[in-house]
C-alpha cells in the first residue's frame, strides 16, 4: 500500500511540475529548489526528486552536479532547431496518416478541430487559463492529424518536440507579445498580429480539409507553412 501511495504521489508531482514547466509558470532557467517546490505543491522530498529525474530524462529539467535542478533553458537558436526538427518528423507522419487513416481518424480530426475552433483567445486580454486551454486544444488537433501514422518512434519524437516547442513559443513569442500589447510598447501591433495569424482557426481548417480530402501534396505545403519552414 505504501509503495502504491508513493507511486501516486510521484505521478502527481510529475504532472504538476510538467504542467507548469510547459506553461512557463516555472520560468526557463529558473532554479528548482526542493524546499520551495515542497511548499508550493505540498509534496514531499522523495516524490519531488523522482519527478524531477523523470523530467530531466524528457529534457524539461536540467540537473547540475552538487547544485540541484533548474528548468531547462530556452533560446531563439533552440526554437529554430526545434522548428526544423518538427518539419522533418511531423510532415512524414501527416502524409502517413493521410494514407492509412480510416473513419475513426477522420472523426478524431474533425472533433479536435471543432474543440479548437471553440477557443476564443484574445492575445491582448487572455487569462492564463484561456491560454492553457488553447494550448491543450491546439496540441490535441495536431496530435489527431498524425494519430493514424504507423511509426511509433517518429510519434514519440514528435511528442517530445511538440512539448519543447510549446514552452519555447509561450516564453519567447506569446508572453512578450502580451506584455507589449498591455503596455502598448513599440512593435506591439506587429507582435500581436503575428500571433493572431499563427492562432487563426482558418489555417487549421485548411489543413484539416486537405488531410480529409487525402490531398497529400496540399497538406504538405500547408503544414510546412504552418510550422514556419
Amino acid at each position: 500500500m505504501k509503495e502504491h501511495e508513493q507511486s501516486t504521489k510521484t505521478e502527481s508531482a510529475y504532472r504538476l511540475l510538467r504542467r507548469d514547466i510547459l506553461a512557463t509558470r516555472l520560468k526557463p532557467g529558473a532554479p528548482m529548489k526542493l524546499s520551495a517546490l515542497r511548499d508550493r505543491y505540498e509534496i514531499g522530498w522523495t516524490p519531488l526528486r523522482e519527478a524531477l529525474s523523470r523530467l530531466e530524462a524528457e529534457g524539461l529539467v536540467t540537473a547540475f552536479s552538487n547544485r540541484g535542478f533548474a528548468v531547462a533553458p530556452v533560446s531563439r537558436e533552440a526554437l529554430e532547431d526545434l522548428t526544423r526538427a518538427r518539419g522533418i518528423v511531423e510532415i512524414p507522419l501527416l502524409l502517413e496518416a493521410i494514407e492509412s487513416g480510416g473513419s475513426a481518424w477522420e472523426s478524431a480530426v474533425v472533433t479536435a478541430h471543432y474543440r479548437l475552433s471553440r477557443c476564443r483567445l484574445s492575445v491582448e486580454r487572455a487569462a492564463e487559463s484561456e491560454i492553457d486551454e488553447w494550448d491543450d486544444k491546439h496540441a490535441a488537433f495536431h496530435a489527431a492529424l498524425i494519430s493514424a501514422a504507423r511509426s511509433n518512434w517518429l510519434l514519440r519524437f514528435q511528442a517530445t518536440i511538440a512539448d519543447q516547442l510549446r514552452r519555447h513559443h509561450r516564453f519567447l513569442s506569446l508572453a512578450p507579445a502580451m506584455r507589449a500589447a498591455e503596455g502598448r510598447s513599440e512593435g506591439y501591433e506587429e507582435a500581436v498580429a503575428a500571433l493572431r495569424d499563427a492562432m487563426a482557426i482558418e489555417h487549421h481548417t485548411e489543413l484539416m480539409e486537405a488531410a480529409l480530402d487525402r490531398n497529400a501534396a496540399r497538406a504538405q505545403v500547408l503544414m510546412a507553412e504552418h510550422i514556419g519552414l
